[in-house]
Formats: structure tokens, C-alpha cells, sequence
């Protein structure tokens, strides 16, 4: 019988915000374990008829923050893939 072991890995996301009362900007920060960081941005705007919710904005922002992380992070895996594999990978598949 052969008998597979399985390793954890744990990445932190770090979100911060900057509002006012019309915009919200959200920076998004995760520190991989070969040492190097990947940073992202997103935004929000409130429609001045738009009531003052200042999480809303947040969940805006980060959302937006998170998903250009994700799309930067997919851009830098297959980046590798090709340079350790020598052929142009499908990064939107």
C-alpha cells in the first residue's frame, strides 16, 4: 500500500481601505511562501443620492481588490508554467 502525504499551505490576504464620503479604495496584499507579494486595487464610488454605507463601499472595493488578485495570481502561475515547461499555457481556461 503506498500511502501519500499531504502538505498544508496557508496564504494571508491583507485587505486595507481609504474612504471619503463619495469613494472607497481597497488595497489587497498576499505574501507567497517563495517570498514574493502580489498587490492589487479596487475601487468604489457612491452615487451622491446614494445613502452614506461605508461597509458597502468596503465590500465594493475589496470584491473588486480580491478579484484583480485573483486574475494577477492566475497571470503569474501560468507565466511559470510556461517558462518551466517551454510552451504558452491557456491562462483563461
Amino acid at each position: 500500500m503506498i500511502v501519500m502525504m499531504k502538505t498544508t499551505v496557508g496564504w494571508h490576504v491583507e485587505l486595507e481601505f481609504e474612504e471619503d464620503e463619495h469613494r472607497t479604495r481597497a488595497a489587497a496584499l498576499v505574501r507567497l511562501p517563495d517570498g514574493s507579494e502580489v498587490r492589487a486595487h479596487g475601487y468604489a464610488s457612491r452615487h451622491p443620492s446614494d445613502s452614506n454605507q461605508p461597509r458597502v463601499g468596503e465590500e465594493v472595493a475589496g470584491a473588486r481588490a480580491l478579484n484583480e488578485l485573483a486574475m494577477t495570481l492566475l497571470t503569474k502561475a501560468h507565466d511559470e508554467i510556461d517558462e518551466a515547461s517551454g510552451r504558452r499555457s491557456h491562462p483563461l481556461a
